[in-house]
């Protein structure tokens, strides 16, 4: 008990530094501390091993930390540092990427995907009604995940185990080996060209594109394939180079190899039992490597997108960003939640209701969110390392948002850029 106060010490002091760089005042610096303090409370009983947290107004980073363990073999601690997979935020790339590539002339949101792709892709349904890469990036293109993507979009890192680790449940999704392991371009080759390995017109609603909204990992992942073909770049060095360089998120990558795999904490079933590393083939739409202190960099970058002092975009492509693209009739079971991110869609970002808007995120051994408050300029990002556990972790993220809404209204008005 004594160490997990010492590292919520130490890792006020690293938060402290990184965020306030001393510009803040002393009061400023205590109400860090005082959240700091109140967070490892709650990190001590947690459901989950390990969570980041991160806040920021809309001029600059509050807070960042983590809290627990992130890896319990090694006890090593989870701080804002720690590496981890944020699963479907990712999406939220996918849109500014091919915003960029519409500012630097290689396409535009109305193209129709197959002027870029190196292989077909249509609706057998409507084969005369092009899918378009806007349609994709609303997640109204009409392409559905089905088995054959859940079954095979997961690679296990190495052979350790295998036997077992192929057969552990991770439903809908499994385990494959490493030797699964292929290109996007070939991945979304066999599951949509009509040629294609694991083709199938259940692959396709009955919607006409461009008519539904249907969440799509699929159709997500191949709006990022139209930036690589559009552009002539790899998307994962597209986006480094537009999007995670500008934005200093240095300890961020779209694989083991662009990140500093030390600082990785593993995903866990239960607190006890961890998941085998693994990786996705459709990265794109789930993949995206990073630290609670680069997201900080990110969603800070987000608010300013949307109040038009973004620096990696345009205001016009952020507005387009951040427009409602879609309508009641495109829907037919339309989430009213206020936190649901599936009421409305921007271009790859969810809006609520009450039209505050983020995405939220999960894969095997973790849950991840980021959610903007458009009328108090208010950013969060939130994620943990293991499984939900349904009657607890609930209750732990109710505790811990509770707080940071508290802690973000005091911020926010002893923050310098308020004064």
């Amino acid at each position: 008990m004594k160490r997990l106060f010492l590292f919520g010490v130490v890792a006020f002091i690293a938060a402290a530094c990184s965020t306030t760089k001393n510009l803040h005042s002393k009061e400023f610096v205590q109400t860090q501390q005082e959240l700091t303090e109140k967070l490892t409370q709650i990190s001590k009983a947690a459901s989950f091993n390990g969570f980041g947290v991160a806040l920021v107004n809309d001029k600059e980073v509050l807070y960042q930390n983590g809290f627990g363990i992130a890896n319990v073999e090694t006890s090593a601690k989870y701080t804002e540092n720690t590496v981890q997979n944020i699963a479907s935020i990712s999406k939220t790339v996918i849109g500014l990427a091919v915003l960029k590539a519409q500012e630097l002339g290689k396409l535009n949101l109305d193209d129709p995907a197959n002027k870029y792709l190196p292989f077909t892709v249509s609706n057998p349904a409507y084969p005369e009604v092009p899918i378009t890469i806007r349609h994709l990036v609303t997640h109204t293109s009409s392409i559905v995940d089905t088995e054959e993507y859940l079954s095979r979009n997961l690679v296990l890192r190495d052979t350790v185990n295998l036997v077992h680790n192929l057969n552990i449940d991770v439903s809908p999704t499994r385990f494959n080996p490493p030797s699964a392991k292929t290109s996007l371009e070939d991945f979304l080759k066999n599951l949509l060209d009509t040629d294609g390995e694991w083709y199938s017109r259940e692959g396709f609603s009955k919607s006409k594109p461009g008519s539904m909204y249907e969440y799509s990992n699929v159709g997500a992942s191949l709006a990022a394939l139209v930036v690589e073909k559009a552009t002539g770049t790899t998307y994962d060095e597209f986006t480094s180079q537009y999007i995670l360089r500008p934005l200093e998120m240095h300890s961020s990558g779209w694989s083991f190899n662009a990140i500093d795999f030390s600082s990785y904490s593993p995903t866990y079933q239960d607190k006890q039992t961890p998941y085998p590393c693994y990786s996705l083939i459709g990265y794109p739409d789930g993949g995206l490597l990073t630290t609670s202190s680069d997201m900080s960099k990110y969603i800070l970058e987000l608010m300013k997108g949307y109040l038009g002092n973004g620096t990696i975009l345009t205001k016009q492509s952020y507005k387009e960003y951040f427009t409602p693209q879609l309508a009641a009739e495109n829907f037919t079971n339309r989430s009213t939640s206020e936190y649901s991110d599936e009421y409305n869609m921007g271009i790859t970002m969810g809006f609520g209701s009450t039209g505050n808007f983020g995405h939220t995120g999960g894969d095997p051994g973790m849950s991840s969110v980021i959610w903007f408050y458009k009328d108090k300029r208010m950013g969060r990002y939130f994620i943990v390392n293991t499984d939900w556990n349904t009657e607890s972790s609930g209750k732990d993220q109710k505790a811990i948002y509770d707080l940071l809404h508290e802690f973000y209204v005091k911020l926010n008005s002893l923050s310098k850029t308020t004064k």
